[in-house]
């Protein structure tokens, strides 16, 4: 290991330590309770002034160093960081339009990429890992009709903050419990979602514990090939793409005893009085319209693994995917108290021939107020598991019959799936600043594929450990 990482494997595990001792030790009341919930408070006025005119404006800070003392390509560590600023507008202050609310947001990416320098992962290690970039994230308006039973959205939107989402799965650090990497290696540029984002509409409609999301999206954000990536290259530019094709999302939910008005399902608000334990259940599909790449056969309808094959893979008409997502409290010694332990699970799927990836699956346990005067702190532990399709399997059987044809020796595995683990912590040290110890262990990094650094292994099994910190302003 060179001195970089020995000094990155150094920040990351002293870090990691140290807010282990500092979360071990906090056995007083949480001070998040009593603080203010952001660092700047009302700005001198500005905030409330604002407010009058029905306008809020947001600033938050995440910080992380993550870092691999064992396994992956490389050992060492890495830091990165992302700004986001927002501004929303509700027009029915002062603009007299009730219900309609007007947003938009950008961010600033910094830092390098943990999973990108060293670990080669299908599933990050981190949610806000990302290309370096500058830019307006998202840019809509909202009406809704009926006292909020009926809404519009059109603009650019991110889906991944309304669709395949779980609010307990949201503590955790791993990309794979927020935009999962089935969506993200499957849909163009990785889906309209962080670090991108698309043009389109979507409905929702509320009649009791049922809604109904859907919408149609453009499907490529960055506008290029399917196997192009713009994050590294675009300059932080936003597109407006319509050449590829439409993306249609719907969404069934069902709140199981759903709280009052304005409270969410996730475990840490009470449930109605005299009923039964909150949850919410999803079931959700997407449609993409476009083209997208077979995985084992060539345009010439040979194999892609064949050595004469001119590496142009045959298209294929349309895509789609399925899920279901559960978000349940399981345990609230105290209808009215902080204390919860909730459990969540994800499954989805897609066809095995056009996609990299055909199933994806996480499941975990998230307590609140899991300490003694804690009531602020959230504890969870969770794993999941990425399906490499049948296509790709089938193609690395081909790369290995031809390696055995030609003699070469070259040493080529078969992909199966990725898992892991997670262990986190978030502990509330203010109202507006959170520390955040997170371990992860990887099996079979990038679903078992040959380490480019010593390409006649595997990459070995990743210990990731690191720390968040999130302020917010």
């Amino acid at each position: 290991m060179n001195a970089v990482g020995r000094r990155g494997q150094g920040l990351a595990l002293a870090g990691f330590g140290g807010v282990l001792v500092l979360v071990s030790a906090a056995c007083g009341p949480a001070r998040a309770q009593t603080s203010p919930t952001a660092l700047l408070g009302p700005i001198w006025g500005v905030r409330p002034w604002l407010g009058q005119y029905g306008v809020t404006l947001g600033a938050s800070e995440i910080s992380e160093v993550f870092g691999n003392p064992t396994g992956g390509i490389n050992r060492g560590a890495a830091y990165d960081g992302l700004t986001e600023l927002s501004l929303g507008i509700d027009f029915g202050k002062r603009l007299g339009i009730p219900g309609g609310t007007f947003n938009v947001s950008a961010f600033q990416i910094h830092g390098r990429s943990e999973s990108q320098d060293n670990l080669d992962t299908l599933d990050t290690a981190s949610g806000i890992e990302a290309s370096r970039a500058t830019r307006i994230w998202e840019l809509w308006y909202d009406q809704a009709f009926r006292d909020g039973q009926y809404d519009v959205k059109i603009g650019l939107q991110s889906l991944d903050q309304e669709f395949i989402t779980s609010a307990s799965a949201g503590v955790f650090a791993n990309t794979s419990f927020g935009w999962p990497a089935l969506p993200s290696f499957d849909q163009y540029a990785g889906g309209p979602a962080y670090p991108l984002s698309s043009a389109g509409v979507r409905l929702r409609g509320n009649a009791g514990p049922v809604a109904v999301l859907a919408g149609v999206f453009d499907d490529n954000p960055g506008g290029g090939p399917f196997e192009d990536d713009p994050q590294p290259d675009d300059g932080g530019s936003s597109e407006f793409n319509l050449g590829t094709g439409a993306l249609f999302f719907a969404e069934l939910q069902y709140a199981l005893n759903a709280p009052s008005a304005g409270e969410t399902v996730t475990g840490e608000n009470p449930s109605p009085q005299g009923a039964g334990l909150a949850g919410l259940y999803k079931l959700g599909a997407w449609f993409d319209t476009a083209a997208f790449p077979d995985q084992r056969y060539d345009d010439q309808g040979g194999l892609l693994a064949d050595p004469a094959s001119d590496g142009n893979a045959r298209m294929r008409r349309h895509n789609y995917s399925v899920y279901g997502v559960a978000d349940q409290t399981v345990w609230k010694p105290d209808p009215n108290g902080p204390r919860s332990l909730n459990v969540f699970a994800r499954l989805m799927g897609a066809p095995g021939d056009r996609n990299l990836i055909d199933f994806a699956a996480n499941l975990g346990l998230v307590l609140k107020d899991p300490l003694p005067g804690r009531d602020a702190d959230t504890l969870g532990f969770a794993g999941g598991y990425t399906k490499i399709g049948r296509g790709a399997l089938d193609f690395d059987r081909d790369a290995q019959s031809f390696a055995q044809t030609a003699a070469t020796g070259t040493y080529s595995p078969l992909r199966s799936a990725e898992s892991y683990l997670e262990l986190t912590y978030q502990y509330a040290l203010t109202g507006w600043l959170t520390l955040q110890p997170d371990a992860q262990y990887v099996f079979l990094p990038g679903g078992g594929i040959a380490n480019p650094n010593q390409p006649d292994r595997r990459i070995s099994n990743e210990l990731v450990l690191g720390v968040r910190g999130t302020l917010t302003f």
